[in-house]
């Protein structure tokens, strides 16, 4: 699954090889960067598009149209971050951004396809095959960049763990489980169902 950066090279930055490979990847496929090495992933499985999709729009709403909510937020799917100086080339399932750290999210014709600002908040939909690179490495990395909450969801355990990044460590507030009714943070200030996002 992982291609080492071969030694000798400068560790602040991804080798030649590796981003060549990273281009070659067929659109079918997900592909990151992390810490130097290429990860190859298969489309998710229906169950994470399927939570993936349904907790997009019960956040978007409220917190990003500001229909019934605070509004305030821009909030995307799949966005391709470019973070760090290498860069770790990374695709969280949802990534939020508070509208003043994005105030350009479309951009225009020049802009670059990906983003260069760490988000303020993150979800992984993790499952068998994502899991360990989800907990392990890209957590590392979204601490290095200062995300501030992580969510981790999965449609599998039907769980949702939350993450709030305090004095440079993760400290899990809660695990959620089942048709739990929560208000997790930094989205607490409306109900989440959690049956809507394990539903048909």
């Amino acid at each position: 699954m992982g291609a080492a950066t071969p030694e000798g090279l400068d560790p602040e930055h991804n080798s030649p090889e590796v981003e060549a490979d990273f281009d070659a990847v067929p659109p079918e496929m997900v592909a990151e960067i992390l810490d130097g090495e290429l990860f190859t992933f298969a489309r998710p499985a229906r169950p994470h598009t399927r939570s993936a999709s349904r907790l997009g729009m019960k956040l978007g709403s409220p917190f990003d149209l500001g229909d019934g909510g605070p509004g305030g937020w821009v909030i995307l799917d799949e966005p391709e971050l470019h973070l760090g100086p290498r860069p770790d080339k990374m695709v969280p399932d949802i990534a939020a951004w508070k509208r003043e750290r994005m105030p350009d999210a479309v951009g225009n014709d020049e802009t670059p396809a990906h983003y260069d600002v760490a988000p303020d908040w993150v979800c992984e939909v993790i499952s068998p095959r994502t899991e360990r690179v989800d907990r392990g490495k890209k957590m590392r990395i979204y601490r290095r960049e200062g995300v501030k909450h992580v969510w981790l969801l999965s449609p599998l355990l039907r769980t949702l763990e939350v993450y709030r990044l305090e004095g440079g460590l993760w400290l899990l507030l809660e695990t959620y489980e089942d048709d739990a009714k929560v208000r997790a943070e930094p989205f607490d200030a409306l109900e989440l169902d959690l049956a809507a996002l394990w539903s048909q």
